[in-house]
């Protein structure tokens, strides 16, 4: 009763909570024939995704959307798409040559992935920090043009909401016009 009271004001506040949503296996956005209810007027957003680590959002989509607001949503949804296909296979990337650098470590070493009480092998933070340093130095041409494609997506997105918010505001001083000269 009280998770769902709690779920309901952050919602109405434009949050999230484990309760209303949930993430898919699937690895996007969130479970499946989740919808926000009709009356909702604001974004909802998901627990972390299993394989991206990025929280899925359901953008709202209010009934009298401008073609200018459209745009910007989609270019939301776009970005969000985007990011969450990059993260994905990223992080299965470093997940799976984690997993082969430690096998080979250890396999150099003459142990096995499992010690005598069957507890996972691991390695030192020195020996980590290598894979780490290896991963980065190769990857680093790929985390460069993500970031420049990044903000490339974010300002076209931060210009058609300043596009917006303009014609949100003169709407608003003409309605504010038309009112007082009644």
């Amino acid at each position: 009763m009280a998770a769902a009271r709690a779920g309901r004001a952050l919602r109405a506040a434009g949050g999230s909570c484990r309760c209303c949503s949930s993430s898919s296996s699937s690895g996007g956005g969130a479970g499946p024939g989740f919808r926000p209810p009709p009356h909702s007027r604001h974004d909802w957003i998901g627990p972390p995704d299993r394989l991206s680590n990025l929280r899925p959002v359901i953008f709202h989509v209010p009934r009298d959307e401008s073609a200018l607001e459209r745009r910007l949503r989609e270019a939301r949804q776009d970005a969000q798409a985007w990011n969450q296909r990059f993260w994905a296979q990223q992080n299965a990337a470093f997940q799976q040559e984690k997993e082969e650098f430690i096998y080979s470590r250890l396999k150099a070493k003459g142990l096995a992935l499992r010690d005598e009480t069957g507890q996972k092998a691991t390695l030192n933070a020195e020996e980590m920090a290598d894979f780490y340093k290896d991963f980065l130095s190769k990857n680093f041409r790929k985390h460069m043009h993500y970031n420049r494609d990044w903000y490339k997506r974010n300002f076209t997105i931060t210009f058609l909401m300043g596009q917006v918010a303009l014609v949100r505001a003169l709407r608003w001083l003409r309605w504010k016009k038309k009112s007082v000269g009644n």
